[in-house]
């Protein structure tokens, strides 16, 4: 944005070399008046000439030739600075007498106490004085601008008293400062005597509203040129108020001991004006308004209600709540009756200090003593209201000023925008601004320098460029502050031609840039590297007596050493010794802090050896930027020369290097150090609170917390208060310990020593913890002592409704909600999902879709975040239908998938082997631009294994090699497990070593199935290798792999390891089953020793087992196996007799040892046994199957 010319009417000022002259004309005059009369007390008048009335002078444009009859005089005077006064004008003076001049001797003394009569004549005149007045005044301010009120005031067509002349100034300058000095021009050079003081009031008071205070002080120094004249204390009033408008203290206090200088006392004008100049330079320290209350009463003066409004009005600027009360009761003591002047500064008071409820009682009490709230009173309680950022009854407020018949003016709406300014809440702000234009309000310059201001902060600089466009246009000056607001937004925005541009315009109107303009410019130019500008800036700065603060020192600091610029350095540094007269410690510290480390630490060293004593927080601040520049060495070193040349700051040195050991996270040698301190010299240094303050946050950062909590242990013991990070420090750490009892009894102590924990992550820290410990009730518990302590926020009821999720308790869950939506604050997405978890925790799935509905139907948006949580629910419980049914649905609400809901989806469908809906969704993850990861490959694996599509399982494989994945563990046990299945358990061992070599660990499936595909392709050996190579690592093996090594183990014929597996099984602590045994008979009689096999028949009998056929059956193969047929016929009827009845294997043993008979006689042996038995199968088919049977063997 351009900013365009700002200026008001063109000033009338004269060249440099002219000056407002008080002299006598000439010799010839002198002595025409030398010889007095015998009646004149008074010496003769002295000729007035004023030099800036000459037309040439006033308008040199229009080259109007001197007047040859006035001569010109110069005289040098002091250029005073422009200022901004704001005087309220009286206009109720009643007129003068008529003899009374307004023009009287230099010598000559106004008398204020003795009445003076007033003739029929001056009566009669003085009863249409107002008429004539602003008859006149109407003429004077039609005039053309090139017109001369001498045109009027020659020929005014009335006759006038001289009072009614300065009435006409007063009047004129209402509207026009350049036509009220005309007239006062005009009326010296016509009168050619010194004004009278009454008339001196009015011009001085004229020009100081109109904010020329240089020509003010030439009108009040020029006419009274030496210290003979007699000025009286109306006019000096007049002169302390100019000064008074722009905070001038200084200037006023000069006046007033000027005054008593020349023998005039001052009067309770004088005084408040003093004690409004005071309250406007901001340097009313507290004890200086009850100071000049007793310098009023010192002067012989009583103080009226005046006194005590401008005192407490004071008080009200600079927020000074005590003095304010004690003047009031001061008041109160004195019998002073106060006014509603006095209630509305006091109203004002509470509400700047922030005690609105005072200010809200004192306003609703005003009816009881008599008095109606005016525009001001409601102002300054709305000022109260905004403050604390209390909109409702701001807007109420605003209701019941409207009703009492007054209307928002602009000061109401300055405060409800700058409320909403602070608050960002920037559509609000431009709402009301536009609502101020559209009632007729006229936005000043406070209005638009807040609206510059919270544009600027939100960034939007556009916007900000035409709030002042507009008001430039409105004809509004901007100030100070408005510059500083647009150069502020400028620097937010990085916008540094403009920033500069605009600080240049604002220097170029006449504006005097302050303490913040000057240091928001340096720092802009400092962030653009431009260095040369920047230096410029800061020595104007320098010179109008403005000092950069120490961060901005810093900042210089650090440009300029990665300039490594050591003049401009050295520069800086002699300005801040010689000019800022800053501590060399103080130096020492931004240089360090600037990156100026070797500079820095030879200014400490300086200022050691001039005998200073370290400074601790210096010290600190130096060791902090050697340890966040990593520069262990130098600080280390630094420390050493303190030790050795600061001997008196032993304690503070050692505490130093714990600290500076703490920052380089070296916590066993900040310990060691600690604990030495303790033991050598403990009764002579004591450690203070930020010492611990920072052991035991470090430590708590590194998940030190034993450590951490023997710290504050030991704090205790020595009587040490800890701090407000101390405490929430240790309770933290409690909380990680999962002691939250004791964090909550540190919460109690901390609140019994006064120490308010604000942060409200505390509080929402030890009910988390209560909740995951199932300590709902003492959550509970703790969430009501807090609520009677101080307002909950949000945080805190939400983690009160995940306590209580964490338990299932959707009930009291809902009762939080519940009340959260009658009282507030109102839930939030984060409450809704404490609802949803505490049903998934109590496995009240069906619940979730009532709850979301109802949800619904209060206008609560169900977001992704609760989505979610229904999902990974549906999806631990393996319910595809719904799944599926939730994802659908959040896709068509406008709800993209992520990457983790993709892999939450595939888990399920893979697992459920729903191949065509992961192909699918596979699809939908690859069309949306996601990729695969080694996750998703995995799964993939899992589900082409488990449904043994082993071509797609090895495409997949090729798929992570194509894509760079490193394998991980479930990638390689999968494949050894898909090779076993595939009867490939040779490429299962290769990817078995590599996985091995890889450091990585398989699995006791990928084990068992490379045992098992063992057993399949007869490899016996590797079998049995892989067996024993998993003994010596500890694996707990099942009954499962006992089993499958029984198999080979019988299948190899090695049934010696078989049997001797058993009592290895039974050492390892798994108990054989029935199964374990029949493996263990079956072996026996492959063996050839079916008696082995009827012992452990006879043992499991023996051991009260309940046996079936399959044991039996085992012993009767193992007979019928050697031959023994008579022996196997006598185990079958013995398992008869027994109670055990055959079934279809003892038929298939019989049938098949019949079919392997090489005698006919004896198969028709184990035939006829079987029909015997209750076998009905026809003797001549069986005889007949059997015999084809043995043919083909």
């Amino acid at each position: 944005m351009t900013l365009t010319a700002i200026a008001g009417p063109l000033l009338c000022l004269p060249l440099p070399s002219r000056r407002i002259s008080l002299t006598t004309t000439s010799a010839a005059a002198a002595s025409s008046q030398a010889t007095p009369l015998p009646t004149e007390p008074h010496p003769p008048p002295r000729e007035f000439h004023y030099p800036r009335a000459d037309p040439s002078v006033r308008w040199p444009h229009l080259k109007i030739e001197e007047l040859s009859d006035v001569p010109q005089f110069s005289a040098a005077s002091s250029s005073l600075p422009h200022s901004l006064p704001e005087e309220p004008d009286r206009d109720s003076d009643p007129p003068e007498d008529t003899k009374t001049d307004s023009f009287e001797t230099i010598d000559s003394k106004q008398s204020r106490t003795r009445a003076k009569k007033m003739t029929k004549l001056a009566l009669k005149r003085a009863r249409d004085w107002r008429q004539r007045v602003q008859f006149l005044a109407d003429r004077i301010l039609a005039l053309a601008p090139s017109a001369h009120v001498a045109d009027v005031l020659d020929r005014r067509g009335v006759q006038m008293t001289p009072t009614d002349l300065a009435f006409v100034v007063r009047t004129v300058g209402r509207s026009s400062w350049n036509r009220a000095l005309e007239v006062f021009e005009w009326l010296t050079l016509r009168r050619r005597h010194a004004p009278s003081p009454r008339l001196l009031a009015i011009i001085i008071s004229i020009l100081g509203r109109a904010h020329q205070d240089a020509l003010a002080a030439e009108v009040f120094q020029l006419s009274f040129p030496d210290e003979a004249t007699d000025i009286s204390v109306q006019v000096y009033n007049a002169m302390m108020g100019v000064y008074a408008r722009t905070g001038k203290f200084t200037k006023v206090q000069e006046l007033l001991g000027l005054m008593r200088d020349r023998g005039l006392e001052p009067d309770l004008v004088s005084f408040n004006t003093l004690i409004n100049a005071k309250a406007k330079a901001r340097v009313l320290s507290p004890g200086s308004a009850l100071e000049l209350l007793q310098e009023v009463r010192r002067s012989g003066l009583r103080p009226d209600a005046i006194t005590y409004n401008t005192l407490i009005s004071a008080c009200s600027l600079v927020s000074n709540l005590g003095d304010a009360v004690k003047i009031f009761k001061d008041m109160e003591t004195s019998r002073c009756q106060p006014d509603l002047w006095t209630y509305n500064a006091m109203i004002s008071v509470f509400g700047r200090c922030g005690m609105t409820m005072e200010a809200e009682r004192l306003f609703r009490e005003l009816g009881a003593r008599g008095f109606l709230p005016d525009a001001v009173t409601y102002n300054s309680l709305l000022f109260a209201f905004a403050k604390d950022g209390d909109e409702e009854k701001v807007e109420r407020l605003c209701e019941e000023m409207v009703g009492s018949g007054f209307k928002k003016d602009e000061i109401t709406y300055n405060t409800i925008i700058h409320m909403y300014g602070k608050q960002s809440r920037f559509d609000l702000v431009v709402r009301f601004y536009d609502e101020m234009k559209n009632v007729g309000c006229n936005p000043d310059a406070v209005t638009y320098t807040v609206l510059i201001d919270s544009l600027g902060k939100a960034n939007r600089i556009t916007e900000a460029g035409q709030v002042m466009e507009e008001m430039l246009n409105a004809g509004v000056r901007p100030t100070l502050r408005t510059f500083s607001a647009l150069i502020c937004a400028y620097a937010k925005a990085g916008m540094r031609a403009e920033a500069v541009h605009a600080f240049d315009h604002m220097v170029k109107v006449g504006i005097k840039p302050d303490h913040l303009a000057y240091s928001v410019l340096l720092d802009v130019l400092l962030r653009s590297n431009d260095l040369r500008k920047a230096m410029v800036l800061y020595r104007g700065m320098m010179q109008d007596g403005f000092r950069p603060d120490q961060g901005l020192y810093q900042s210089m600091l650090e440009v300029f050493s990665k300039e490594v610029d050591n003049e401009k350095i050295n520069e800086v540094v002699k300005d801040m010794e010689e000019v800022s007269m800053m501590n060399p410690q103080v130096i020492a510290a931004l240089l360090v802090k600037g990156g100026c480390f070797i500079q820095g630490a030879e200014m400490l060293k300086k200022a050691i050896s001039y005998g200073y004593e370290p400074d601790r927080q210096c010290l600190l601040s130096i060791l902090s930027a050697f340890a966040a520049s990593q520069r262990q060495a130098e600080s280390m070193a630094l420390l050493k020369f303190l030790r050795e040349n600061a001997p008196n700051s032993h304690c503070l040195i050692t505490e130093s290097s714990i600290i500076m050991h703490c920052k380089n996270q070296q916590l066993e040698d900040a310990m060691m150090e600690y604990n030495n301190t303790r033991t050598s010299s403990f009764g002579h240094c004591s450690h203070t609170v930020s010492l611990y303050e920072c052991m035991i946050m470090s430590f708590e950062e590194a998940e030190l917390f034993w450590e951490a909590s023997q710290l504050f242990s030991d704090m205790k013991v020595i009587g040490l208060e800890p701090s407000q990070d101390i405490y929430k420090s240790m309770i933290s750490t409690y909380c990680k310990l999962g002691f939250p009892e004791t964090a909550h009894n540190v919460f109690d102590h901390a609140a019994r020593a006064g120490i308010l924990l604000p942060d409200t992550s505390v509080y929402v820290t030890l009910i988390e913890t209560y909740g995951k410990l199932k300590l709902w009730q003492k959550a509970e518990s703790f969430a009501r002592e807090l609520r009677l302590q101080c307002k909950i926020d949000r945080n805190v009821w939400n983690a009160l409704i995940n306590a209580y999720a964490e338990s299932g308790l959707y009930e009291q869950a809902r009762a939080i909600f519940d009340m959260m939506m009658k009282n507030g604050p109102s839930p939030n997405v984060d409450s809704i999902n404490g609802l949803m978890r505490s049903l998934v925790v109590d496995d009240r799935l069906n619940e979730l879709f009532v709850v979301v509905e109802d949800l619904q139907d209060l206008n609560f948006k169900i977001s992704k975040s609760t989505i979610m949580i229904m999902l990974d629910a549906f999806t631990r419980a393996g319910n595809i239908f719904e799944v599926k049914k939730i994802y659908n649905g959040m896709k068509a609400s406008g709800y993209f998938p992520t990457m983790k809901i993709y892999t939450s989806m595939l888990t399920l469908l893979s697992r459920g082997k729903r191949v065509k809906d992961v192909e699918a969704i596979l699809a939908e993850m690859e069309e949306a631009g996601f990729k695969p990861d080694l996750t998703i490959f995995n799964l993939l694996l899992k589900m082409y294994t488990s449904i043994e599509d082993f071509r797609k399982t090895l495409e997949i494989y090729k798929l992570i090699k194509d894509s760079g994945f490193e394998m991980n563990e479930d990638t390689y046990n999968t494949l050894i497990m898909m090779y076993s299945k595939d009867l490939r358990p040779e490429e299962g061992f290769s990817l078995l070593n590599e996985m091995k070599k890889k450091g990585l660990v398989p699995k006791l499936d990928a084990y068992k199935s490379l045992l098992a595909a063992c057993c399949k392709d007869q490899l016996w050996e590797q079998a049995d290798e892989l067996f024993e190579s998993m003994r010596p690592k500890g694996y707990k093996l099942d009954r499962t792999f006992y089993h499958i090594m029984m198999k080979i183990y019988r299948n190899s014929g090695n049934h010696s390891k078989a049997e001797s597996l058993l009592f290895q099984m039974k050492e390892d602590g798994v108990k054989p089953t029935i199964a374990t045994m029949h493996l263990l008979m079956v072996s026996y009689g492959s063996a050839g020793q079916p008696q082995e096999a009827e012992k452990v028949l006879t043992s499991l009998k023996n051991s009260g087992q309940e046996l079936s056929t399959l044991p039996y059956c085992s012993v009767i193969d193992g007979y019928f196996k050697v031959g023994d047929y008579n022996m196997g016929i006598a185990k079958f009827l013995e398992m008869k007799k027994d109670g055990v009845e055959p079934d279809h294997k003892i038929w298939t043993c019989f049938i098949r040892a019949a079919s392997l008979c090489k005698q006919t006689n004896d198969a028709i042996l184990l035939l006829n046994a079987l029909g015997n038995n209750g076998f009905d199968l026809p003797l001549r088919h069986v005889i007949q199957i059997s015999f084809d049977i043995c043919c083909f063997c």
